[in-house]
């Protein structure tokens, strides 16, 4: 099942740049070439500085724009990495409520847009030759790629019932979403099986807690496994052990790395205890990790507010700030 009509694909390319900094600040990830230097002097305190100057080939994180096409209904546009892009599918349409069980994807197809046919094919404007090379003209600077996704009928159902056009960005898992009944949905039957958050005492009871020692053995080895954010500085990722394995997942979207850590556990049947996230945990995570029932859900940055309303009230465990030899636990202690 499946077919992926795409070449080898990088995620991160080389661009020339050109670094300005005073002496005595340097930036290990740039190599140095032709450096030059200037003497300036600062005005606030009559100090003499010296203005470096490096040009450099630096690797930036390539940024696609993936269309999600189901039963021939163009959904939604994510913009994430051209990467694990069938567990990519599979989480989103989970996290949207499309499909409980990976088997409800019945067959999948990913299209890299590199020359005019392919352009043409999922253009509009295929009839009309003025707009259609307009559009090819457009795009010519963007990575896009095509999901074409079939579901079964039940599912087509829920499409039908649910369409919209969402743009998703990068940096916002919601962006796009009209209506407060989808962005801020009803998610009690997702934690059925939850303990209940205990309103007098601000607490709650969960049978599992993973301890700092554990947290930070999956964050040495994120570090470690990190390849893209260590050559580009610009990706999330989401991560889980598995059986003492490291199962990551990389994007430019925080919420694309979950979703991708979720179309992973639907594909494999996998049962998680615990998800760590490089990014900060903002509601749309604690949603997805409801939604698949994960019982903790850790950050290395901080929770919003409603982030640990909402974890408190469905019983997800929710943890931050996992850096440094320590970790903050918000909700599950």
């Amino acid at each position: 099942m499946g077919v992926t009509d795409v070449p080898e694909t990088p995620l991160a390319r080389e661009h020339a740049t050109q670094q300005h900094s005073y002496s005595g600040i340097k930036n290990k990830r740039h190599g140095i070439n032709n450096i030059s230097s200037k003497v300036i002097n600062n005005d606030v305190n009559d100090d003499t500085l010296q203005l470096d100057i490096h040009n450099a080939q630096d690797n930036l994180v390539v940024e696609a724009a993936v269309a999600i096409v189901i039963n021939g209904i163009h959904y939604a546009v994510l913009m994430a990495s051209p990467s694990q892009l069938e567990y990519l599918a599979i989480g989103f349409l989970f996290s949207e409520g499309l499909i409980q069980h990976s088997h409800e994807l019945l067959d999948w197809e990913v299209t890299q847009l590199t020359d005019n046919a392919n352009f043409y094919k999922f253009s509009d404007h295929s009839n009309d030759d003025i707009n259609a090379s307009k559009l090819v003209e457009q795009l010519q600077d963007y990575d896009i790629y095509v999901v074409e996704l079939e579901l079964n009928q039940r599912c087509h159902q829920r499409i039908q019932d649910q369409k919209r056009q969402l743009s998703g960005r990068t940096g916002c898992g919601m962006c796009g979403i009209t209506g407060l009944t989808q962005a801020l949905p009803d998610l009690s039957s997702y934690a059925k099986n939850k303990p209940q958050h205990n309103q007098q005492d601000n607490s709650q009871i969960t049978t599992y807690m993973p301890t700092l020692d554990y947290l930070l053995n999956i964050r040495a080895k994120i570090d470690a496994a990190q390849y893209t954010h260590q050559l580009t500085g610009a990706v999330h990722a989401a991560a889980t052990l598995h059986h003492e394995q490291l199962q990551l997942f990389e994007d430019v979207g925080r919420h694309n790395a979950l979703d991708k850590l979720i179309g992973w556990k639907l594909r494999h049947k996998a049962d998680i205890e615990c998800v760590v996230m490089t990014s900060r945990l903002s509601i749309e995570l604690v949603q997805k990790s409801i939604r698949i029932q994960i019982p903790w859900l850790v950050g290395m940055s901080a929770p919003t507010s409603t982030a640990v309303r909402v974890a408190q009230r469905y019983g997800l465990g929710l943890a931050g700030f996992l850096r440094d030899n320590r970790v903050t636990y918000y909700s599950g202690f």
